[in-house]
């Protein structure tokens, strides 16, 4: 390595010694001794040299580990902390505020800050009153309250009046006299009483009277006439024409439905149902007219509830692709070409499913081996619903080892069916199901490379080729339920668009001619 060069006095690069004697105090020579003079000035000389060499800031980079090496760490650290020691602080400056606050103004924000009331604070904790507090001297009281209590979840129509401050003997009655009309347990939570309380002329408050809104079409009331409480009933009009909806699919179906004034949950249902017996995305075309009919009550005091989807419709060119009506205790959507008649064929459990892998023995895409495939492969898109190819019965319901999420139904006669891979299951085990019937979703659970339907069928406990059997569906429905279903169905395709949202208000009378004769004509002659 090279040597550093060391500045020398007396040449530019002693710019640093210079400055120390500059700042050196100016001390007379001859007003010292000989031999103090001489050390000192020898002193002087061996001090900047010392200050002049490097061994203070040496090259941290040479001579790691040396003395002069740590001795320049030391100078470095010391320097640091000494850097650190009078680094400033974060303490917030107290500068001028934004605008000019006057008495008026401080007492203002005064009243507004979260402290104790006593300091004059409107919010924060409540304190005791102190001495400077004086009672009034007298206050009048109300001569009746009147106030609205609210039926919680759980709660009971009497303890909800007593809690509003009703006595226990008038808290009894009106809950006897309004059991008589409709049991309290009945009652929605969330129903509003309008209550107003007698005053007290020297004694506890009484009921005075109280109204509610029992059910959707039943108002009742309860009021002290002659120190009785008497009950009154007012039957309000209800209207139950179905709320039928129509209109032309555009980009979307959900937008095209919103935008003909749906109510969200309604689409959301219509959705589902056509999705459970079709493909959304394969059947649905703009241009096609989608038809929804719902349950729909409306009182004539003005509120509207509406009910669950009874009808759920697609048409294209004027000819039915779907005409789904809820049926049965269960409230299952059937077809209306399908409902009491036969298929007989091969039926397929997923709609628009293509065979990826036939029945027999083959190498298995994921333990590398070849084995028998008991069953046929069905690819399809993730989430699509599968359908029980027959009436019967859920065996098997769960996780079941390579298959993933499993079905198995029993269908009588020794007959058996399996699907495997669901992404999602929807029946449980011991539960009868139809043809038709969604029974789970499209999945890739299990030993599985991607989403499909491992389809299964047994006959005797022994696993054989699904194409080779030919099922024979109906859907079991006697003459007597395939004419109400077809009644029902004509009724409901009978409700024009919109007729559920005409006025309930008496249409005035006709006034003029009827039948050509006026009792004005009469009486001239």
């Amino acid at each position: 390595m090279k040597p550093r060069e060391l500045p020398q006095f007396g040449t530019a690069g002693a710019s640093a010694p210079a400055a120390v004697l500059a700042a050196a105090p100016a001390v007379s020579e001859e007003a010292l001794p000989e031999g103090l003079k001489e050390r000192l000035l020898h002193q002087r000389q061996a001090l900047m040299a010392h200050l002049a060499s490097d061994q203070w800031v040496p090259d941290l980079a040479e001579d790691i580990g040396s003395a002069r090496w740590f001795k320049g760490l030391g100078t470095m650290l010391g320097l640091a902390l000494c850097a650190l020691w009078f680094w400033p602080d974060s303490d917030a400056l107290a500068g001028l505020p934004a605008m000019p606050l006057d008495s008026n103004a401080r007492e203002e924000f005064r009243s507004q800050m979260i402290q104790p009331l006593a300091l004059g604070a409107d919010t924060g904790r409540r304190m005791g009153a102190t001495l400077a507090a004086v009672p009034a001297a007298g206050v009048p009281e109300r001569s009746s309250q009147q106030f609205t209590a609210t039926l919680g979840q759980g709660d009971s129509f009497e303890r909800m009046l007593a809690r509003a401050g009703l006595n226990a003997e008038d808290a009894a009655a009106v809950s006897r006299l309004i059991g008589n009309v409709i049991p309290t347990a009945q009652i929605e939570p969330g129903t509003q009483v309008d209550v107003a309380l007698t005053s007290r002329d020297g004694g506890p408050r009484m009921l005075d009277h109280l109204a509610f809104r029992a059910r959707f079409d039943l108002d009742l009331s309860v009021k002290r006439v002659g120190g009785q409480l008497q009950l009154s009933q007012h039957a309000i009009t209800v209207d139950t024409t179905p709320l039928r909806i129509r209109g032309t699919v555009g980009s979307s179906l959900y937008l095209s439905a919103r935008a003909a004034g749906a109510p969200i949950e309604a689409i959301q249902e219509y959705l589902s149902t056509i999705d459970q017996h079709m493909s959304l995305d394969a059947t649905i075309e703009p241009g096609d007219t989608f038809d929804i009919i719902l349950a729909y009550r409306r009182a004539s005091s003005g509120e509207t509830r509406v009910g669950e989807l009874l009808y759920a419709g697609l048409e294209r060119d004027g000819r039915p692709k779907a005409q789904l009506l809820r049926w049965g205790k269960d409230g299952q959507f059937f077809e209306a070409s399908g409902m009491g008649q036969q298929r007989t064929g091969l039926i397929m459990p997923v709609v628009g499913g293509r065979i990826t892998s036939n029945f027999g023995a083959r190498r298995h895409p994921v333990l590398g081996y070849t084995r028998m495939h008991a069953g046929v492969d069905f690819g399809a898109g993730y989430g699509s619903p599968i359908y029980a190819v027959g009436d019967g019965r859920v065996s098997f319901s769960g996780w079941h080892g390579g298959h993933g999420n499993y079905v198995k139904l029993d269908h009588g006669g020794g007959y058996a069916t399996a699907y495997a891979h669901m992404s999602r299951i929807a029946v449980a085990s011991g539960t009868p199901v139809r043809a038709g019937q969604v029974i789970g979703y499209v999945g890739s659970t299990g030993l599985s490379t991607g989403p499909h339907l491992h389809y299964e069928l047994y006959r005797n406990g022994t696993a054989v080729n699904p194409l080779s059997v030919r099922f024979t569906v109906s859907n079991q429905v006697d003459p007597g339920e395939l004419s109400a279903y077809k009644a029902r169905m004509a009724q409901l395709k009978q409700v024009k668009p919109g007729a559920a949202m005409q006025s309930l208000a008496p249409r005035q009378a006709t006034v003029g001619p009827v039948g050509g004769h006026r009792e004005i004509d009469k009486l001239a002659k």
